[in-house]
């Protein structure tokens, strides 16, 4: 599935290599919720216009997100021109190492579809709600993290907790979608990959974005409703239709409000969208 059905929360983003065609064909006939055709990272230097030839013949026949270079970049510059040119089924743009939002502007300007910027640097974090707001076509947010670490010294994963709790407010506070986590780069470690995940969801974000099939379905699981908590939801709005009272205690003790009314309407509405996550411990 290259591009998620209207309305339904975006769990995985795949990325794949834009000079690997091979790689291209795969990945859209996998499980992934999007995917990205990357201009960036996972193309070396002197296959940059290759990569970017690939895309766009891509893009004529399937639809797919697209992560360019740096705008303020040579190749950055390139890859906007030629989107912007022959955009084909171009469902929207990844724009990495974003800080000034002036800058995002004029990007989204030039391309036409939804952009994503990657906040990479402590300026970007700064900026993260200017960010989120510099543009209508502006659908999300998320961090880029190993190049973050690396521009804050920082060689712990703990130095990272302020720069997530950052973007997960500022996406909210923008009305944006809950961000994506970052990639998880140890591939093989698919249990630290689930363990990360679920801390990433108690902290806010939802979904995340990966570099290989194999972290497809852990991150798909980790996404997956709670049934009990689903149950629970559903009986509380519908109790609402009945209800007199603003708050209550409910019959397991639990107060309920409005912000406890909110979550349990995001809740069902999730569930209305997957199916419910089948081993919680596996």
């Amino acid at each position: 599935m290259t591009v998620p059905a209207a309305g339904r929360p975006v769990r995985t983003w795949l990325y794949v290599p834009g000079d690997r065609p091979d790689r291209i064909g795969k990945a859209l006939a996998g499980d992934a919720d999007a995917v990205i055709l990357d201009l960036e990272d996972a193309v070396g230097p002197a296959a940059k216009g290759v990569a970017r030839r690939t895309v766009l013949e891509t893009l004529a026949e399937r639809r797919a997100y697209v992560r360019i270079n740096a705008p303020d970049t040579p190749e950055g510059a390139a890859d906007v021109a030629a989107l912007a040119a022959e955009p084909g089924a171009l469902a929207g743009v990844r724009i990495p190492k974003c800080e000034d939002p002036g800058e995002l502007a004029r990007t989204a300007d030039a391309l036409g579809v939804p952009v994503f910027p990657v906040l990479e640097s402590a300026l970007g974090v700064e900026n993260a709600f200017a960010l989120a707001t510099a543009h209508e076509l502006v659908a999300g947010i998320s961090l880029g993290e190993a190049d973050l670490a690396a521009d804050l010294r920082a060689a712990g994963r703990e130095a990272l907790a302020w720069p997530r709790s950052r973007i997960v407010v500022a996406a909210r506070a923008a009305g944006l979608p809950s961000p994506a986590q970052s990639v998880w780069t140890a591939v093989r470690d698919l249990d630290g990959l689930r363990a990360d995940t679920e801390a990433g969801a108690r902290a806010g974000f939802f979904g995340r974005s990966v570099v290989h099939p194999a972290q497809i379905p852990v991150v798909h699981e980790v996404c997956a409703p709670d049934p009990e908590e689903t149950a629970r939801a559903r009986a509380l709005v519908e109790r609402l239709e009945t209800a007199t009272e603003a708050a209550w205690i409910d019959a397991d003790g639990r107060f309920v409000d409005k912000a406890v009314v909110e979550r349990a309407r995001w809740l069902l509405a999730l569930a209305g969208t997957q199916g419910p996550r089948e081993d919680r411990e596996r």
